[in-house]
């Protein structure tokens, strides 16, 4: 038999969760862990710059700090491990981490390549472990609703599909030389490749065209920097999609996301922080999001919450979750988004559609891994 891990109260023991990278992301994670999520512990922070680790520690309450990750992962108390490190150093700490027996959740991309992906979920196929990738737009509650209706029908099938991401922005970009390069397809767009395959599930995306540009900074160009792009994708099922960034939106942080159907059309998102409007004699004004920590806060925390659930019920063997529809974004989803993403890169290198790379086999048996 397996035994539920309790303390001496009767009460379900912890989860106790490892934080590699402690940086703006990272740093927002373990606070959610730490103030936010019941039933987790944030045991431990791993970074290089052991004085942001400890800082981070300290107003957290944390004890273990360590710059290295191979620390936390032959830690034995530790559950599992929250991956926000720089993105070339993803696929490696997936792989390391399920190695070591510990659950994963990391952010988005889980790799820069797909052969790196799909050893690092293979070494998570092999070990068993949970693994999650950072798709919070699916926790967020308007997008969520939207998933609902369109899981009951409610648009029919979908035929047009949209979803657009503009950062807010000031008309420039800070450091924008230091920027790596195609960030806005294997960092900023990823999120919508994600919501238009949650959004038209069951269908494959099989080409896309993208077009992208330096407009914010077109002194930039000619140093491959890019920060506005349209893609069209076309989906095995015949349906349609564009995906739309830009990173400097003036007016603030703007997600927004539709389906258009047989039936009729689902739309997710607001550009207003708010429905309230102000009417004066200046005209009419509204209040915006201005960080993606304001418009997604409680979105980032329910996908840790259903992070810990999910370890949770594998360390105890607990019978999993349950949710009226497929919620948990897992190694398949994080590997079509990959695949996406750099189909668009290759489309905007030749300036011709590029078809999107197949899922393997093993990485659609990894579907099954969803809750």
């Amino acid at each position: 038999m397996a035994y539920i891990t309790q303390n001496s109260a009767g009460i379900p023991a912890p989860v106790r969760i490892g934080l590699i990278g402690s940086g703006w992301m990272g740093a927002f994670h373990a606070e959610s862990i730490a103030r936010r999520v019941p039933g987790a512990v944030l045991a431990a922070i791993a970074d290089p710059n052991v004085e942001s680790a400890e800082a981070l520690a300290r107003s957290l309450g944390t004890a273990k700090v360590t710059p290295n990750a191979e620390d936390i992962l032959a830690d034995p108390e530790i559950d599992a491990v929250i991956i926000a490190s720089p993105a070339r150093f993803h696929s490696s700490l997936i792989a390391q981490a399920a190695a070591a027996g510990k659950h994963v959740f990391c952010e988005k991309p889980a790799g820069q390549g797909l052969d790196e992906l799909d050893a690092a979920l293979a070494a998570v196929e092999a070990s068993g472990v949970h693994f999650q990738v950072g798709f919070n737009r699916r926790y967020a509650e308007d997008f969520l609703a939207a998933k609902k209706d369109l899981a009951a029908g409610v648009a029919g099938t979908p035929q047009l599909l949209r979803s657009l991401t503009r950062d807010p922005g000031k008309g420039s970009i800070p450091n924008a030389a230091r920027v790596p390069a195609w960030t806005i397809f294997l960092e900023t767009l990823i999120h919508d490749f994600d919501t238009l395959n949650w959004f038209n599930e069951g269908a494959e995306p099989v080409e896309v065209y993208a077009v992208a540009d330096a407009l914010v900074e077109p002194g930039l160009r000619d140093q491959g920097f890019l920060d506005t792009a349209v893609v069209t994708i076309r989906y095995s099922n015949g349906a349609i999609a564009v995906a739309e960034a830009n990173f400097s939106a003036l007016y603030g942080y703007d997600i927004r996301g539709e389906v258009f159907g047989s039936k009729g059309m689902v739309q997710a998102g607001r550009a207003t922080e708010t429905a309230a409007r102000r009417f004066t004699a200046d005209g009419m004004s509204a209040d915006t999001p201005r960080l993606n920590v304001e418009l997604f806060r409680q979105a980032y925390t329910d996908e840790l919450a259903d992070f810990a659930a999910a370890v949770r019920a594998k360390r105890d063997s607990l019978p999993p979750s349950s949710s009226a529809v497929t919620l948990t974004p897992g190694a398949a989803d994080a590997r079509r988004a990959l695949a996406m993403a750099l189909a668009c890169i290759e489309s905007v290198k030749q300036g011709a559609p590029a078809p999107v790379p197949a899922l393997a086999a093993s990485a659609v048996e990894y579907a099954g891994e969803k809750s």
